[in-house]
Protein backbone atom coordinates (compact mmCIF):
# COMPACT_ATOMS: atom_id res chain seq x y z
CA UNK A 1 0.00 0.00 0.00
CA UNK A 2 1.14 3.52 -0.90
CA UNK A 3 -0.17 7.08 0.70
CA UNK A 4 -2.63 7.24 -2.47
CA UNK A 5 -4.49 3.98 -1.64
CA UNK A 6 -4.57 4.85 1.46
CA UNK A 7 -5.95 8.43 0.71
CA UNK A 8 -8.50 6.37 -1.78
CA UNK A 9 -9.35 4.48 1.81
CA UNK A 10 -10.44 7.39 3.32
CA UNK A 11 -11.86 9.10 0.32
CA UNK A 12 -9.41 12.16 0.99
CA UNK A 13 -8.05 14.31 -1.53
CA UNK A 14 -4.41 15.26 -1.43
CA UNK A 15 -5.36 18.80 -1.84
CA UNK A 16 -7.62 18.16 1.54
CA UNK A 17 -4.58 16.00 3.30
CA UNK A 18 -2.55 19.41 2.56
CA UNK A 19 -5.13 21.82 4.03
CA UNK A 20 -5.34 19.87 7.44
CA UNK A 21 -2.10 18.31 7.77
CA UNK A 22 -0.32 21.92 6.76
CA UNK A 23 2.31 19.88 4.64
CA UNK A 24 3.02 21.54 1.28
CA UNK A 25 0.49 19.88 -1.44
CA UNK A 26 4.05 19.60 -3.64
CA UNK A 27 5.13 17.57 -0.90
CA UNK A 28 2.06 15.12 -1.09
CA UNK A 29 1.42 15.19 -4.82
CA UNK A 30 5.30 14.27 -4.80
CA UNK A 31 4.95 11.42 -2.37
CA UNK A 32 2.06 9.98 -4.12
CA UNK A 33 3.63 10.26 -7.90
CA UNK A 34 6.80 8.19 -5.94
CA UNK A 35 9.05 11.07 -6.67
CA UNK A 36 9.64 11.93 -3.56
CA UNK A 37 10.07 9.24 -0.32
CA UNK A 38 7.99 9.41 2.84
CA UNK A 39 11.33 7.73 4.01
CA UNK A 40 12.93 11.11 3.25
CA UNK A 41 10.71 13.36 4.77
CA UNK A 42 11.30 14.92 7.94
CA UNK A 43 9.67 13.41 11.55
CA UNK A 44 7.72 16.63 11.49
CA UNK A 45 6.19 15.86 7.90
CA UNK A 46 5.67 12.37 9.00
CA UNK A 47 4.08 13.16 12.20
CA UNK A 48 1.60 16.17 10.48
CA UNK A 49 0.88 13.30 8.09
CA UNK A 50 0.06 10.78 10.41
CA UNK A 51 -1.83 13.60 12.65
CA UNK A 52 -4.49 14.40 9.65
CA UNK A 53 -4.78 10.49 8.67
CA UNK A 54 -5.69 9.36 12.23
CA UNK A 55 -3.15 6.70 12.26
CA UNK A 56 0.69 6.39 13.75
CA UNK A 57 4.00 7.64 11.92
CA UNK A 58 4.95 3.87 11.95
CA UNK A 59 1.81 3.31 9.87
CA UNK A 60 2.90 6.12 7.85
CA UNK A 61 6.30 5.00 7.36
CA UNK A 62 5.34 1.41 6.45
CA UNK A 63 3.92 2.87 3.72
CA UNK A 64 6.97 3.35 1.66
CA UNK A 65 8.84 0.80 3.23
CA UNK A 66 9.92 -2.47 0.58
CA UNK A 67 10.19 -4.36 3.68
CA UNK A 68 8.19 -6.22 6.37
CA UNK A 69 8.75 -6.98 9.65
CA UNK A 70 11.08 -9.57 9.28
CA UNK A 71 13.58 -7.32 6.96
CA UNK A 72 12.78 -9.44 3.90
CA UNK A 73 11.71 -8.02 0.63
CA UNK A 74 7.50 -7.45 0.52
CA UNK A 75 8.12 -8.41 -3.14
CA UNK A 76 9.49 -11.70 -3.20
CA UNK A 77 9.03 -12.05 -7.38
CA UNK A 78 13.24 -12.94 -6.58
CA UNK A 79 12.67 -16.07 -5.46
CA UNK A 80 11.42 -17.39 -8.92
CA UNK A 81 14.53 -15.83 -10.74
CA UNK A 82 17.06 -18.15 -11.77
CA UNK A 83 15.26 -21.66 -11.52
CA UNK A 84 15.80 -24.53 -13.16
CA UNK A 85 14.36 -25.18 -16.61
CA UNK A 86 12.50 -28.61 -15.47
CA UNK A 87 11.47 -26.68 -12.68
CA UNK A 88 10.02 -23.97 -14.67
CA UNK A 89 8.34 -26.40 -16.61
CA UNK A 90 6.60 -28.47 -13.73
CA UNK A 91 5.28 -24.89 -12.51
CA UNK A 92 3.87 -24.31 -15.60
CA UNK A 93 2.10 -27.40 -15.36
CA UNK A 94 0.83 -27.22 -12.11
CA UNK A 95 -0.49 -23.30 -13.03
CA UNK A 96 -2.50 -24.63 -15.51
CA UNK A 97 -3.64 -27.72 -13.46
CA UNK A 98 -4.80 -24.63 -10.58
CA UNK A 99 -6.41 -22.83 -13.66
CA UNK A 100 -8.19 -25.98 -15.00
CA UNK A 101 -9.67 -26.85 -11.20
CA UNK A 102 -10.22 -23.43 -10.40
CA UNK A 103 -12.30 -22.56 -13.08
CA UNK A 104 -13.98 -26.20 -12.54
CA UNK A 105 -13.25 -28.15 -15.36
CA UNK A 106 -12.37 -31.58 -14.24
CA UNK A 107 -8.67 -32.29 -14.60
CA UNK A 108 -7.88 -35.85 -13.85
CA UNK A 109 -4.34 -35.49 -14.04
CA UNK A 110 -3.84 -32.88 -11.57
CA UNK A 111 -2.42 -34.69 -8.46
CA UNK A 112 0.28 -35.65 -11.14
CA UNK A 113 1.16 -32.49 -11.86
CA UNK A 114 1.60 -31.50 -7.93
CA UNK A 115 3.73 -34.83 -6.96
CA UNK A 116 5.49 -33.19 -10.07
CA UNK A 117 6.13 -30.22 -8.89
CA UNK A 118 6.77 -31.12 -5.41
CA UNK A 119 9.33 -33.60 -6.54
CA UNK A 120 11.12 -31.46 -8.42
CA UNK A 121 11.01 -28.18 -5.99
CA UNK A 122 12.66 -31.10 -3.47
CA UNK A 123 15.37 -32.31 -5.72
CA UNK A 124 16.05 -28.87 -6.66
CA UNK A 125 16.37 -27.87 -2.95
CA UNK A 126 18.02 -31.14 -2.44
CA UNK A 127 20.81 -30.82 -5.03
CA UNK A 128 21.95 -26.89 -3.79
CA UNK A 129 19.85 -25.41 -7.60
CA UNK A 130 17.59 -23.49 -5.19
CA UNK A 131 17.74 -22.17 -1.45
CA UNK A 132 15.33 -23.77 1.43
CA UNK A 133 13.99 -20.13 1.61
CA UNK A 134 13.08 -20.79 -2.69
CA UNK A 135 11.53 -24.34 -2.13
CA UNK A 136 9.40 -22.83 0.27
CA UNK A 137 8.00 -19.87 -1.56
CA UNK A 138 7.56 -22.14 -4.03
CA UNK A 139 5.66 -24.82 -1.53
CA UNK A 140 3.08 -22.38 -0.50
CA UNK A 141 2.69 -19.82 -4.15
CA UNK A 142 2.25 -22.99 -6.44
CA UNK A 143 1.33 -26.14 -4.37
CA UNK A 144 -0.60 -24.19 -1.88
CA UNK A 145 0.94 -25.65 0.94
CA UNK A 146 1.38 -23.54 4.38
CA UNK A 147 4.67 -23.61 6.26
CA UNK A 148 3.83 -24.66 9.78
Amino acid sequence: MNLQTLLDQKDMTKYHLSKISGVPKTTIMDICAGRSSIERCSAKTVYQIAKALDCSMEDIMALASPYDETGRPKDNSYLECGLPDFLQSSIRAMEDAWRKLDSGIEYLRWDCDYCSLQSDINSAEVNQLISSEQAWFLREKYLRMERL
